[in-house]
């Protein structure tokens, strides 16, 4: 037909698949590229991933090995930005308590307490 054939990275096509698998609408995922829809959902079916049933079933969960590698990398990055939002609303609960977070022992806190 057009013969136009876009080069696309192996990056691109990975991150592509894993915003259609992660529950985005693979048509407007595509759209949102600047990609046709059809090249998508050829990628998709490579990676073995089917449209949710319209009764609101999950999607079929991939068995491709490249599919659950993104996927547990994305879920690691997840897991380390969680730690670390839960390290700073640590140190904010701390400083707002009043309280040293440096490790210099509590005996001076508990003295002077009075509650």
């Amino acid at each position: 037909m057009g013969g136009q054939h876009r080069p696309y990275t192996r990056q691109f096509k990975e991150q592509a698949v894993k915003l259609a698998i992660e529950g985005q609408d693979p048509t407007r995922t595509a759209r949102e590229l600047g990609m046709p829809p059809s090249t998508l959902m050829l990628w998709l079916h490579k990676a073995g991933w089917r449209k949710p049933e319209p009764d609101g079933g999950a999607a079929v969960i991939s068995e491709d090995p490249a599919v659950l590698r993104a996927q547990i990398r994305e879920l690691q990055r997840q897991l380390k930005r969680s730690e670390m939002e839960k390290d700073i609303l640590k140190k904010a609960t701390a400083y707002f308590a009043g309280l040293k977070t440096n490790g210099s022992g509590s005996s001076t806190d508990d003295e002077g307490s009075s509650r």
